[in-house]
Parts: structure tokens; sequence; C-alpha cells
């Protein structure tokens, strides 16, 4: 008999879920010297975002 585990199997919604969660709280280390030019658009993108989400913040209050 082995003792080989099947990854064949289809996932249920909650399986899915638990692995994507535990997957999404892995720490990951950024690296300058790695970064592409996606990476540092992306990097902008998310810093005037999270500007305009504070300014909406701040305009509510």
């Amino acid at each position: 008999m082995s003792k080989n585990k099947r990854f064949d199997k289809v996932l249920t919604k909650t399986e899915k879920i638990k692995r994507a969660q535990s997957v999404k709280n892995e720490d990951i280390e950024f690296s300058a010297e790695q970064a592409d030019a996606q990476d540092l658009e992306a990097i902008r993108r998310a810093e005037v975002a999270d500007r305009r989400q504070e300014r909406i913040i701040n305009d509510n209050e």
C-alpha cells in the first residue's frame, strides 16, 4: 500500500478558503534589487490609492 498523498482530490469551498487565507498571512520580504518596473509601478499606484483613501476618510470626519 502506498503512503503517498493524493493531490488530485477536489477541494471544498471551505478548504480552498482556508488554503488561501494561510497563504495571505505569510511574510514576504521586498527586495528593491529584484524589483522590476511592474513592481515599482504597483508600489507607486498603491501609495496613490492609500493617499486617496486617507483623504476620503478625513473628508467624512
